[in-house]
This record gives C-alpha cells, structure tokens and sequence, in this order.
C-alpha cells in the first residue's frame, strides 16, 4: 500500500512541476510582446488553471487585448474577439441557422454557422457597451461550455475561456453587466497603468523595428491536463475554514455580521465565491513551487475574487468607501478563532 500510495506522490509532483515550466515557459512568450504587468498576467494565468473567465478593467490603451491575444498564441488556442456594440445581436456572438442550396442536387438544408464564442479563447472587447440581452448569449457558454440555437446544443472545444474588457471610466452609453453574468468571472482583474520604465519600454517596443509575435509553447491538451494537476492539490482543513468565515462575513443578513457590515454592503458573495477563492489559491500554491494551499494564497487572491460580489451600499458610497476597502477590512477582522487556527 505505501508503494503505491509513494508512486502516486511522485506522479502528483511530477504534474506540478510540469504545470510551473509550462506557465513558465508561456511568461516568456508573453513577456515579448507585453511589458510589464507581471501580476495581471499572473492573475490570468490563474483563472486559465483553475478553468474560470477574467473579467478585465482598465483604461485603453493598456495592452489588454494585446495581453489575452499573445496568451492564446502562445497557448495554441484557437482566438476570436468580438467588438461589442450596442447594435451587436445575440446571433452575432452564437451563430445562427442559415438556408444553404446544394449545387448538385438543389435542395435546400437548414445549417448551422457557428459565431466567434466557437472558440477556446474568446475576448469580449468592452462587454459593458452591448445591451443585456446580447451579453447574456454568453451566459450558457460561460457556464455550460455549450451553446443551444433552434433546440440543437452545441458543445464548445476545450479548454474555453471568456476574457472580458470594459472601460471604468467611460459610462456613457453602457449597460453594467448583470450581477448573475458578473459572477460567472472568476476574477475581476484591474490593470493599472505602467511604471516610467516599463512605459519607456514600450516607447522603445513600439515606435521602432521591433516586432515578434509568441511562439506557441503549450497545447490545449496539456493546459487540460493543467486543470486537473489543479484539483488534485490538497486543501488544508484550516485553510478551507479561511474561506468558509472570509466570504460568509460579508454577507449582511448573517446572524454572526459585524455591524459595519451591514450598513456597508448591500449584497455578499455567494457559495461559488468559496469555490473559485479555493481553486484560484490551489492554482497560485502551484505556481508558486507548493502541494499545499497556505492562507496568503487566499488573501492575495481575495480581492480579483470578491470585489465583483460584493455591493456596496449607498451609506459606503457617499462615505468613498471601496469595494477593496471592504474586502480588506472583512480580511483583518476575521473571528479570533480562524487566525488562532492559521
């Protein structure tokens, strides 16, 4: 029984180290094309791993697109972007039914021409500028990995992930994502602006003959095998307490809520905030060289993880209280017991 249970470790190892040198490996493609912004690539990285959609926020020109395109080059995974528009209609995103004439015989057929979400990675360029009804096309997608036109369900090629960009500065003419649609993102990343070196980096990248594209260095199937190595990793019972007080602390109709708490936030996070923070952590253990889950893995991640949960209410608003800010507090005033533990 111990052999096996020692040759199931080193398989286990074996997988985790051949997760960290591809991750390692796909930095470097993507870190000759964008500079810097080394946590944002990270964060994706993440979500890739532990098989969740990025909801992505910056001001343009930042290099998001830029960034979700040179992770699928060098991934090797097929790549659409959709412009959203306030004209853009869901058959746009899905595909729809067209009448299609054989030449030989005359016969018309109904056929199927699938839309760009038919891809493994799709980026939603300024998904806030197209209406509700066309963002929620990618609400069965998103979660299903699958997509229904005319009764039919098609399924969607592994591994599929939605990354999605909107401008938090530009309001006019939007229509903010839905909370149901905003919690199918495992994370919710900001992407702040450059520092003066990287920026004069881009200055040099940019304006001259350089040029380069990724190289792909990592297949589809082996980001797959990536997921798995991610569920395998080990959840300390501690740590699993972590999360369970974290995200059921902000939520103000608890019995147990500080009373900060319920005059600050309007609505918590949900039971899938638990189960993405514990996946999102597992996949940062990897990376980070570990097999175990520790409770900085937790803490790091909290905010991308809970700042699209949480609402804030009108008494937080006035008071110019953040999302962050309240995560950040929920973090240091835990219980007693859950630190005694950690």
């Amino acid at each position: 029984m111990s052999d096996v249970v020692n040759a199931m470790q080193v398989n286990d190892h074996q997988r985790a180290v051949k997760l960290v040198e591809a991750c390692q490996k796909i930095r470097e493609q993507v870190g000759r094309i964008v500079v810097g912004q080394e946590e944002v690539i990270e964060q994706l990285l993440i979500a890739i791993l532990a098989r969740g959609h990025c909801l992505l926020e910056g001001v343009p020109g930042l290099a998001k697109t830029l960034m979700v395109r040179s992770l699928a080059d060098s991934m090797s995974l097929s790549f659409h972007r959709i412009q959203f528009t306030p004209d853009l209609m869901p058959a746009d995103i899905t595909g729809t039914d067209i009448i299609q004439e054989n030449r030989e015989t005359g016969h018309r057929d109904m056929v199927f021409e699938k839309g760009p979400v038919f891809s493994q990675m799709l980026l939603a360029d300024e998904i806030n500028r197209t209406p509700p009804k066309t963002q929620a096309a990618l609400l069965e997608a998103m979660q299903e990995h699958e997509v229904t036109v005319g009764g039919t369900t098609y399924r969607l090629e592994e591994p599929f992930f939605v990354l999605a960009t909107q401008n938090p500065i530009e309001q006019e003419g939007t229509y903010p994502l839905p909370e149901a649609q905003r919690d199918r993102f495992l994370f919710n990343v900001i992407v702040d602006y450059p520092s003066r070196d990287e920026e004069g980096e881009i200055i040099d990248r940019t304006t001259s003959t350089m040029s380069g594209k990724p190289e792909p260095v990592v297949s589809g199937a082996e980001i797959i095998e990536c997921q798995q190595t991610v569920r395998l990793v080990p959840l300390p019972e501690h740590v699993k307490n972590f999360v369970l007080d974290l995200v059921r602390s902000g939520r103000p109709k608890e019995a147990s809520a500080a009373p900060w708490v319920r005059e600050l936030i309007e609505w918590g996070p949900g039971p899938r905030a638990c189960q993405q923070l514990v996946l999102a952590a597992k996949a940062r253990a990897l990376l980070q060289g570990r097999y175990h889950v520790i409770r900085d893995d937790v803490e790091v991640l909290a905010l991308p993880v809970l700042r699209h949960r949480i609402v804030p209410t009108f008494n937080a608003e006035a008071e110019g209280v953040s999302v962050d800010d309240l995560i950040r507090r929920l973090i240091r005033e835990l219980p007693k017991t859950s630190k005694q533990l950690l």
